[in-house]
């Protein structure tokens, strides 16, 4: 278990960085992050290279799978599974997506959950259970979306708010998806943040995305982050505090170097606006606990 509370800017570990970041790793990077799901099973040379990584820098996981608004129980196997990998890599946090990805089977996506009371209860419910299990808190992320519901009955925000009350969660806020939903669903991206309850946030994602049309951003993870989503992290900083907050590459992976430059950039952008949030200090007293 690391000592020191989770601070600063992180890097996604991808397999293709990992000779890079053995050789030694940049001075910005502050953590890294996972998809569990893919490094659970790892043995071999692979296996020891990152266990090698995770005893000198935390590690945050953020899942892939767990499909807290799916219709299938919760995988209870799964999370002891996962909750022992938390621990034998002294994982300080773990996050999931507010979303769902499956149905009788793995849909391979990440699906909206309908904005509607009966739905906050049933995902509320799941995080609870996710959080008895685990023996901690997790945070949740809010999720790009593309289509909006018929049936939903309140905003996404109320919606998100909702969740995060009732699951007594925190939020793992993404600030891309702000943008990217912000232009597809045309609201105003700082409206938003200012109506996040800023006591739920412990983390955040910074990452790129692709521009379809001037009325549809997509998601992808593929691209380098673009000036306004740099403004509204700073305005993220500005209104709601500094947090621990990772550069998301999934597609398109460049050159470590290349990526230590907006890692460096979300590090410039914290420095700003220390002292950091006292939530970090949380993460890390709720990890021991």
């Amino acid at each position: 278990m690391h000592d020191e509370a989770l601070h600063g800017a992180g890097l996604g570990l991808r397999r293709e960085l990992i000779p890079a970041l053995v050789a030694g790793k940049p001075e910005a990077i502050s953590f890294y992050e996972v998809a569990p799901e893919n490094w659970m099973d790892m043995g071999g040379a692979k296996g020891k290279a990152f266990r090698a990584l995770t005893e000198r820098t935390p590690l945050v996981c953020h899942g892939l799978s767990l499909s807290l608004g799916g219709p299938t129980p919760l995988d209870e196997v799964f999370l002891r599974r996962l909750g022992s990998f938390l621990d034998l890599h002294g994982v300080p946090l773990y996050t999931e997506h507010l979303s769902y990805c499956s149905d009788d089977g793995h849909l391979y996506d990440l699906m909206p959950i309908p904005f509607t009371s009966e739905a906050v209860r049933y995902v509320a419910q799941r995080i609870r259970q996710t959080q008895d299990i685990l023996g901690r808190h997790i945070a949740v992320e809010n999720a790009s979306f593309y289509t909006k519901s018929p049936v939903d009955e309140m905003s996404e925000l109320e919606f998100v708010t909702a969740v995060l009350e009732e699951a007594d969660c925190w939020l793992h806020l993404d600030v891309n998806n702000v943008y990217v939903n912000s232009v597809n669903h045309r609201y105003d991206a700082r409206e938003f943040l200012r109506g996040v309850p800023a006591d739920r946030v412990v983390y955040m994602h910074m990452a790129g995305h692709y521009q379809e049309s001037d009325d549809l951003l997509v998601d992808t993870h593929g691209a380098a982050v673009i000036d306004p989503v740099w403004d509204l992290l700073d305005f993220t900083y500005r209104e709601i505090g500094v947090h621990p907050t990772l550069l998301e590459r999934d597609f398109n992976i460049p050159p470590l170097a290349d990526l230590v430059i907006e890692v460096a950039r979300i590090a410039s952008l914290q420095q700003r606006y220390l002292p950091a949030s006292t939530h970090d200090d949380v993460i890390n007293t709720a990890a021991r606990s």
